[in-house]
Parts: C-alpha cells; structure tokens; sequence
C-alpha cells in the first residue's frame, strides 16, 4: 500500500486562553487538591484555593469539560488556611497542600476516603479508623530530584518540578525531604555543575535510611575518570553512599566497591527486623507512619502463632517479615511480588533476619493464574498492599480462598473503594473498618487501611 506524503486534514490550532484575573467561588476541593469552582457554568479547577474562598484566578488549561488556574489572590480567606512553611511554595510542584492547616488536611483526606467508598463502593465502614498521623517536615526519604544544567542562569538546577511546568524549580532547600538530603540541595546542584557530564545527568534518586542516605546518579553518558573522582570526594563530605545508574534499573551499581556505597536500611523495632533497600526501589517514604502502618496492619490482621497467611505485592517484605514472626515457626507467610529481583531480595533479607518460615514468590497479580501451587491453597489471613491501579483481579481470588480477615492498605482511595465494592456487593464480605494514614504531609496523596472480614 502506498503511504501518503500528506494529509488535507487541518490542524486545528489551539484556542488563546482569557487572559487577566477572573474571579472564582471555591465550593469543594478535588482529589489532587485543586479549589472547585464553577465559572460561566463551567467546572473550574484552581491551584492553591481552598473551600469557602473568593480568590482571583488565571487559567492555565481549558478543555471541553472543565478549566484549569491557578489561584493568583485570596480575596476571603478560608480559616483553614495558613502561612506555608517552605519559603518555595508557590514555586515548587512537590506539595500542593501547605497553605492549608495539617489537622485540615487529615480530615480532608479522610473525608475524601469516606467520599470514594460511598460513591464508588456503594459501602460505608462499620468503624472510623483514627487516622495516622506523624511528624510533616523533613519526613521524605524515598524521591526523584530533577536536575538541569541551565546555561541562561550558568547553574544546575537540583529540585522538583514547577507546577503544571516541566521546568525544575529553582530551591535552595526542600523542609519536607530528609534534611540529610533536602539542606544540601545547593552542595550537590554546585558538585553536579562541576562535572565535565553536568548536562548528561537528567535525575537524582534518593532514598534515606536509617543511617545514611543514598543517591543514585542517573546519567546518560560515561563518567570519566575525573567525574568520578569529585562524586567520590563529595560523597566522603557529606556522608552519602552514591550509585551509578547509566541504563535501567537492572545497572544500577555503587561508585566505589566497600563499606560507604551501600543500600540504607531502616528498623522495624517492634518486630526485631531489618530492610535494606536501593534508592530506585519502593519504599514507604514516612519512616514514622511506616513503622505504626505496619503495627496497625498486624494488629487488625490478628496473625497469631500458626497462622497462615498471604501478603500481596510483597516488595521487600515491609510486612511479610513482621508478619512471619507474628505467625510463629508453626506458621507460614507466603509473600508474593511482580517483580523478581524484589523477589529475591525479599527472601534475602528474610535469612539475613534469622526467619525460616516465608515462602517467596513471583506472581502477576494482575493477570492471576490460577493454575498456580499458592493461588490454589488457602490462608488464614490476607494482607495486600497494591500501587495505584489497585487488585481488582485478586478479588475474586481472595473470596474463594476464605480467609478469616482481611487488611488492604492503599495509596489511591478510588482503586481501594472499587476493590472493596466487588467483595461486599459480589462475595457478601463486611467492611469492618477504614481510615487514613498521613504518608504525605502537604500533599494531597491519600494513603488508606480498610479491615474486611467475611459476611456472617
């Protein structure tokens, strides 16, 4: 078939947005944290506008069925609001929340929780988790800076994205990431600008343990021999371990082999456990409302000597390690994870930590099969931690295998309210309990437990 050189059809040019300052009533507040209001009859989404508030607005997006802005001034100021505690805030993308008071943003979130599984779910919980909440600065040990050599300004730019912006955000400090990490963000912009490949190096993963921090380097062209030597005399000065990372995630490796560039940790205490984990895995990036996550999880989950029990999407073994030793050596965890490298570190540390009694397994939860040894087995009690797109398909999976109880924790309430809908409205399951977990302080990413239990 010949291929056409051309088209006649047009290309239809996209329509100037209004310009100036419009004013706007803020009704509710979206999931993303975005003001809503109604302009000319239209849904209007603004940035940094709170519920009750007249602000003035400039629009940044218009679509056929809402507008985007941003708000430019507060006209009647929400009592919610407050003075933000980053001096970069209407600057930086990385939170979208500080302007509005942390005991408001935990009841936002938890509202917005409650919202999702009435509407989505059609369910409301039995009980009303309190919610888990911890320190709101210097909390974040897992994140991605962007970095930019921007010649107009003769500098690297080390941060986060401007709003709505693909451009990195000019800071000198970040309070919400770990202060090892978020002080220093002029050391290592001045450290990247002197390297011969300071315009090869698009990002910085970041991941803090307990005690020390590592980055990993993404770069898209060797270091030479120079490079390396100032990354390794910058890492000896400020106590970070450094890794490399020029291709995927499979070539990441430490700068220099020893005791410095190693994978952080972080303690379980309550549990006598310890995971290691590289700057590129995931990781709960709260280490206080990991630790009372987990302690909530497994006290809900009621896991007693002999039990058996299956943890979904696994990971590192953030709960299948405390949940082994919950179980007992009489009782089994079995832990199972897409990806198989995470598989197999799981069950590294799980040794490393003197536990015998967790079975590792690669699985895709998403496409269950349930021809399977462990799909076809079944279990005492089920804990399952999914990514955004939640576990729709193991639903059904997880009914059949007639646990006692059941903990889902969440990071996206909608996923997490479909999830549940299909076990109350299709299996006869109860939703026992649900509450919020403040992961991310300032900003408006919900993480969730709900307790389920099968229908008496």
């Amino acid at each position: 078939m010949a291929r056409k050189t051309h088209s006649n059809k047009r290309i239809k040019k996209k329509k100037a947005l209004p310009r100036g300052e419009f004013p706007a009533h803020v009704e509710s507040l979206t999931l993303e944290g975005r003001g809503v209001a109604h302009v000319g009859g239209k849904a209007t989404f603004i940035g940094r506008a709170l519920p009750g508030e007249d602000v003035r607005f400039v629009y940044r997006d218009q679509r056929r069925h809402f507008d985007l802005g941003d708000a430019v001034a507060v006209e009647r100021a929400s009592p919610e609001r407050i003075e933000p505690g980053c001096p970069h805030f209407h600057l930086c993308g990385g939170c979208a929340m500080q302007h509005l008071d942390p005991e408001a943003q935990v009841a936002h979130k938890q509202q917005a929780l409650l919202d999702q599984l009435s509407r989505i779910g059609r369910i409301e919980p039995e009980q009303l988790l309190e919610p888990l909440t911890g320190p709101i600065w210097g909390y974040r040990r897992m994140a991605r800076l962007g970095v930019r050599y921007v010649r107009k300004k003769g500098r690297v730019l080390v941060g986060f994205r401007e709003p709505g912006s693909p451009m990195i955000a000019d800071i000198d400090t970040c309070p919400v990431l770990d202060p090892r990490v978020g002080e220093k963000l002029p050391a290592i912009s001045e450290m990247i600008a002197g390297l011969k490949a300071c315009r090869d190096i698009p990002q910085i993963e970041v991941g803090c343990g307990d005690e020390h921090c590592a980055l990993a380097f993404r770069h898209m062209v060797p270091l030479d021999a120079a490079d390396r030597a100032r990354l390794d005399a910058f890492a000896d000065e400020h106590g970070f371990a450094i890794f490399l990372q020029p291709g995927g995630p499979e070539t990441l490796v430490p700068l220099v082999e020893g005791e410095r560039d190693v994978y952080p940790s972080y303690r379980l205490d309550d549990f006598d456990v310890e995971i290691r984990f590289s700057p590129l895995d995931f990781a709960q990036v709260n280490a206080e409302i990991n630790r009372r996550m987990v302690r909530q999880a497994l006290d809900w989950l009621e896991v007693g000597p002999g039990d058996r029990v299956l943890d979904l999407f696994a990971g590192l073994g953030n709960f299948s390690l405390p949940l082994a030793r919950r179980a007992g050596p009489a009782g089994q965890v079995t832990a199972v994870e897409v990806d198989e490298a995470m598989v197999a570190r799981g069950a590294e540390w799980a040794a490393s930590n003197g536990i015998d009694n967790t079975r590792h397994v690669v699985g895709n939860l998403f496409e269950p099969d349930a021809a399977l040894g462990w799909m076809r087995e079944s279990y005492d009690r089920v804990l399952l931690d999914p990514p955004r797109a939640g576990a729709e398909a193991m639903m059904p999976v997880i009914a059949r295998m007639k646990p006692r109880r059941v903990v889902y924790v969440s990071c996206h309430p909608g996923s997490l309210a479909r999830d549940v809908g299909h076990l109350v409205h299709e299996h006869g399951w109860r939703l026992v309990a649900a509450g919020v977990m403040d992961m991310f302080p300032h900003t408006a990413h919900i993480e969730s437990m709900v307790v389920l239990e099968p229908g008496r």
